[in-house]
């Protein structure tokens, strides 16, 4: 029964909300919300163990899906259109499905996600395959629209991954890796934009950055892929070069411009080698700068 999730019962703190001052209202919201990193590090050895399934599948020619309903779906649509600018990863690499399609991410959709043959159909739609990877997102663990997109990923042979919100829930049980980030009771009873779509967020920041530092899309903690193609961005892809060469700003504008990437600048000046051999060593070390340098 619905009404007996945790993510749609009252929380006891908040059951006289609207009759407290605001400032008293946003302290129950903050201190609640304080609950969530906990709550997440108690799923830290799952979200890993997404993280070092998922990284060798895209390497070996796989994609990553999110696949979800309401705030959920949003989220993972959030999620994967983040990844493009920040890592310069192909936008076919990480997809983020919803029920309801683009529309959804304005408007509610709210029968969209009562359709299980659709969560099949929008993933046969997008040629999903057995090398790629869906983690199905569902704040109460029964979206019958992420439970179709699962079941469809498993009949293929693709890796499946389980986001709830809850224990032991539908989603989780059909999942190969289950993903369980137990928030409780909403501060708005079954509002799951708010904590659990916190929890959610978090998760998936955790999901994609991880397979992304495993791919090596990053050096150290730096952006290294980052496309200088505005001025913020030239900006930081002068100042990641400064960094890790030692050279002075202007110089890092040089190099830039002269080996077309960040990473071929950084090749190019910490191994004093042309742009050609520069983009012939990151070729051969599949992109990975720490490999193209000769470091462990």
């Amino acid at each position: 029964m619905l009404g007996k999730l945790p993510t749609e019962s009252r929380h006891p703190d908040s059951q006289g909300i609207d009759l407290l001052p605001t400032i008293d209202v946003l302290t129950i919201i903050n201190k609640l919300d304080f609950e969530i990193a906990p709550s997440i590090q108690r799923e830290l050895a799952s979200i890993a163990a997404a993280v070092e399934r998922i990284a060798p599948r895209i390497e070996a020619g796989g994609r990553l899906f999110y696949s979800g309903a309401g705030t959920s779906g949003r989220l993972g649509v959030l999620d994967a259109s983040e990844c493009p600018p920040t890592f310069h990863s192909p936008p076919e690499m990480v997809q983020g499905v919803i029920a309801g399609g683009d529309r959804a991410l304005r408007f509610a959709v709210e029968k969209a996600e009562d359709l299980p043959a659709q969560g099949q159909a929008d993933l046969v739609e997008r040629g999903f395959g057995s090398l790629d990877s869906l983690v199905g997102i569902a704040a109460s663990g029964r979206t019958p629209y992420v439970i179709g997109a699962i079941e469809h990923a498993k009949s293929v042979g693709a890796l499946t991954v389980g986001l709830a919100c809850v224990r032991d829930s539908s989603v989780s049980k059909l999942s190969d890796i289950s993903i369980a980030v137990e928030m409780g009771p909403e501060v708005l009873t079954g509002s799951t934009r708010m904590r659990a779509g916190t929890a959610t967020k978090m998760v998936l920041n955790m999901i994609s950055t991880g397979v992304m530092i495993r791919l090596g899309y990053v050096y150290g903690n730096l952006m290294v892929k980052v496309q200088p193609t505005n001025s913020k961005l030239e900006d930081r892809a002068k100042r990641i070069v400064a960094e890790v060469t030692g050279v002075s700003d202007d110089e890092a504008a040089g190099l830039l411009m002269e080996g077309g990437s960040v990473s071929a600048a950084i090749v190019m000046k910490r191994l004093n080698v042309s742009r050609l051999e520069a983009e012939r060593r990151l070729a051969e070390a599949k992109g990975r700068l720490r490999a193209a340098l000769g470091e462990s």
